[in-house]
């Protein structure tokens, strides 16, 4: 297969993919760098310091930096991640979205407006709960982190990072649409890539204070790769079931007939989970870091990643969110249904029914293990990475996110390639049928 795989330069529809795809990462990193008027960034900076360690640090790497610069993009696209989740749970209990998504496209388009609609709620209502914090907080020195407190600044702050929302959700939409691979997925992607090189030096910086010694620093080199050669491992793992077509006699010829497999991925719902998840859990917190309220300071506080209430609860939205999201990328009788109808069956299975019962079975012991497999990858690496003072980038989550993104943009541009030699099989294949 590799020799018939065209270069990439000499697919310009590719090549056009790829571009547009960079150009609109790099003006998502151009807009990290604008900052929301109104706010003394230096304090800020000097806050974020002062809570090193906590939540704020992973709600900073899925912004890639956005929130600690207080920029136009400093919720990030972590409000439509919540929307879409919302809309996605209603859709299983309310009857018109149920109907809506069994419509196929024309459905499928007024879903995407309910979820871009829940966006702009969701931020609004973010963006006011932290404006409204930033005005009673203080940097280190004692100084106001907000400028000129009050409605002004807090409508200014409503309509800059609503809008930076609005336009990252239309980002990562063209990116899926006219790039290559999942948009909203690779914008989390390039921020904690973006970010790894001054964790990387920080780290550096440690080792030289004398903060974290060098075998701490091989142990968590080599705690990396066994941890990314485990991801490349799973997520390559699958399970194939074994499908008998009859044969069949049109005429005089026999056609059909042999086996094939159905591929069943131990995680076929990708690295969703924990992006789920971790949206669920770090805003909400994050808001109410902002917000000096007795109740929501206690909550901001247990939720710090190496404490045992986020971990059980990141581990338990992980492995729901593994179940939710294979049951809606893989229908078990919906398979049975078309297998039945062409023909296929599974030995020792009978069609239909029985087909989609044996199918949903070997699917959830899968889902089991890619679950556990998910939540370990996580929340072990991560619990390590905070016992050695070491940055979020370095954690299983991070981790995760980067090689998963990474292998699904590859396997996408792969599809082009092979799309593109068949094709080109097929123009040179041409028989000219002879005029009658």
């Amino acid at each position: 297969m590799a020799a018939i795989t065209p270069n990439i330069s000499k697919i310009p529809e590719l090549n056009r993919r790829i571009l547009i795809t960079l150009a609109m990462l790099a003006v998502f990193r151009i807009g990290v760098f604008i900052p929301t008027p109104g706010v003394d960034s230096e304090a800020l900076a000097g806050f974020f310091k002062s809570a090193s360690g906590t939540l704020l640090d992973f709600a900073t790497m899925f912004t890639g930096g956005a929130l600690e610069r207080f920029s136009i993009f400093a919720l990030g696209i972590m409000p439509y991640i919540s929307a879409s989740i919302i809309i996605q749970l209603l859709t299983a209990v309310v009857p018109h979205l149920e109907k809506l998504q069994k419509e196929g496209e024309p459905g499928k388009k007024v879903i995407t407006q309910y979820t871009r609609y829940s966006t702009i709620g969701l931020s609004i209502v973010q963006s006011l709960m932290i404006a409204v914090g930033l005005e009673s907080m203080r940097g280190p020195a004692g100084e106001a982190i907000v400028l000129n407190p009050g409605w002004d600044f807090r409508l200014l702050t409503m309509i800059t990072l609503t809008t930076g929302t609005a336009f990252l959700m239309w980002l990562g939409e063209q990116i899926t649409e006219r790039g290559v691979g999942n948009g909203i997925s690779l914008l989390i992607f390039v921020g904690i890539v973006a970010n790894m090189p001054s964790a990387l030096y920080n780290t550096i910086l440690l080792v030289r204070a004398g903060e974290m010694s060098l075998f701490v620093i091989l142990f968590l080199l080599a705690l990396m790769v066994a941890v990314v050669a485990f991801i490349v491992f799973m997520e390559t793992g699958q399970r194939r079931i074994p499908i008998q077509y009859p044969k069949r006699v049109v005429g005089r010829k026999v056609m059909g007939g042999g086996t094939q497999h159905l591929p069943l991925k131990v995680n076929t719902s990708g690295v969703i989970p924990p992006i789920f998840a971790s949206s669920i859990i770090v805003f909400p917190a994050t808001v109410a870091s902002f917000i000096e309220v007795p109740y929501l300071g206690w909550v901001a506080n247990s939720m710090n990643p190496d404490g045992l209430l986020y971990n059980i609860l990141y581990v338990v939205l992980i492995i729901f969110f593994t179940y939710f999201y294979t049951a809606i990328q893989f229908n078990p009788k919906d398979v049975a249904e078309n297998l039945k109808k062409y023909g296929g069956f599974v030995p020792g299975i009978r069609p239909g029914p029985n087909t989609a019962d044996y199918l949903d079975t070997v699917l959830t012991r899968l889902t089991f293990w890619g679950a556990i497999y998910l939540s370990a990858v996580c929340v072990l690496p991560s619990f390590l990475v905070i016992e050695f003072n070491a940055p979020f980038y370095f954690g299983g989550t991070a981790l995760l996110i980067v090689v998963g993104v990474a292998m699904d943009t590859a396997q996408q541009i792969e599809s082009h390639l092979l799309a593109r030699s068949y094709e080109g099989l097929l123009k040179k294949g041409k028989i000219k049928g002879r005029g009658l």
